[in-house]
């Protein structure tokens, strides 16, 4: 395989899979291990990639990735983790469902929920539920982020503050080994921070590519969530802090 390919593809699987690892990578494309060493160190010099042990990850930086391409990563680990939240959220309760593709697969399994009120900032899982008949949607107002329907800015924030939920569902776009959950939008943190303030429950969707990213503004701690659910177990150091905080890790199926 030529060079250039090779290193396309290996971008490719990061992309897909949130990490590489150099023994995986070596199996894949038939070549030694010297060889993906040499790919990767190539990668990270034009900041495509971010050496880690054993492998690589998608580079730490302040804009994340399109929003399209995001809803199509780690499809069928969010829909596992969908389905098990969900199941936490029974008939006749109030939910806030915010931005990203992990929190419109949680929208997809409430469509056969009754009796729900759901209030969004997000346009895609308005447009998901319309179909259930046995829901009341309430969209926040704002301003229309068009790259990928979210609603943000201070009338966000200011239609939240008239709501107390029964639950709030998030996701975050990193999550760091102290606890924190990191975001890429100033206007989106604050207003995932009124979320949390509004909710009586907060769960966390987000999947295991999360916690090889890094992102500049924090949302809140993992002291913040009632329930994490995820498709891997989280780093060790994550799980300990869940623990000291009474924070319940859900590993989806």
């Amino acid at each position: 395989m030529a060079h250039s390919f090779r290193q396309t593809d290996i971008l490719e699987i990061a992309l897909s899979e949130g990490k590489v690892t150099v023994e995986d990578l070596a199996t894949r494309f038939a070549v030694t291990v010297q060889t993906i060493r040499r790919d990767l160190a190539e990668l990270a010099d034009i900041g495509k990639l971010e050496r880690v042990h054993g492998g690589a990850v998608l580079p730490s930086g302040v804009s994340n990735i399109g929003y399209e391409h995001r809803r199509d990563l780690h499809h069928a680990e969010k829909a596992a983790i969908a389905k098990r939240c969900a199941a936490e959220i029974p008939d006749s309760s109030s939910v806030f469902l915010n931005i990203g593709t992990s929190t419109e697969q949680v929208a997809r399994e409430l469509l056969t929920r009754t009796d729900l009120m759901v209030v969004t900032n997000n346009i895609n899982v308005a447009n998901i539920l319309v179909a259930n008949e046995n829901c009341d949607i309430v969209v926040a107002g704002g301003l229309l982020r068009r790259a990928d329907g979210g609603l943000v800015g201070d009338l966000t924030s200011q239609v939240i503050a008239q709501f107390k939920f029964d639950f709030a569902v998030i996701g975050c776009s990193a999550l760091d080994e102290d606890g924190d959950l990191l975001d890429f939008d100033v206007q989106e943190v604050s207003v995932s921070k009124s979320i949390i303030r509004q909710a009586r429950r907060t769960y966390l969707v987000a999947d295991n590519s999360k916690f090889y990213r890094s992102a500049p503004a924090r949302i809140a701690s993992m002291r913040d969530i009632d329930m994490f659910f995820t498709d891997s177990p989280p780093p060790a150091q994550v799980q300990a802090r869940c623990r000291d905080w009474n924070t319940q890790i859900v590993v989806a199926d």
